[in-house]
């Protein structure tokens, strides 16, 4: 059983250091390496994953996609770009070399890839999901750009 989580603590170490690799390269994706990294951490440690669960990091890629709600249009653009570029320089180094099956099949896997994101995820409105980010904290913009407590405003009234 500690070989488990032990195994799992590592997974999800590697796969948090590559999603942040992934902020800054703009080539290899953040969020399937961060929903590993979720995944890994909530075998492991729940510390670890009420950490990880509580960072910026996660709440900007993942929030609203774990909790089933959806992705903003600069998420999604986020994912299918890098993936794109990535399948598209195996697309076309394999057809090079006249492979022409692994290229059906990455074609394949990739139009899997672009419907599952443009039609299987839900497309939220970047104020949509600050609405429900806000909500869900309790915690609100004000009209200077700070953030007000809204629930200690509410017991005033």
């Amino acid at each position: 059983m500690k070989l488990k989580r032990l195994f799992f603590l590592i997974l999800g170490c590697i796969s948090l250091g590559v999603g942040c690799i992934g902020i800054v390269l703009p080539v290899l994706p953040t969020v399937p390496f961060f929903l590993l990294t979720v995944f890994c951490f909530a075998n492991s440690s729940q510390k670890l994953h009420d950490w990880f669960v509580g960072t910026k990091l996660y709440k900007k890629n993942l929030e609203s996609f774990v909790q089933k709600r959806g992705m903003t249009v600069r998420t999604k653009v986020g994912i299918i770009l890098p993936v794109t570029l990535v399948m598209g320089i195996g697309f076309f180094m394999m057809w090079s070399k006249a492979l022409t099956i692994p290229c059906v099949i990455l074609a394949i896997v990739w139009i899997c890839h672009i419907v599952y994101f443009l039609f299987g995820v839900k497309t939220l409105s970047g104020t949509e999901q600050t609405e429900r980010r806000s909500a869900a904290t309790g915690s609100g913009r004000s009209k200077y750009g700070g953030t007000v407590d809204v629930r200690n405003e509410n017991q005033r009234c």
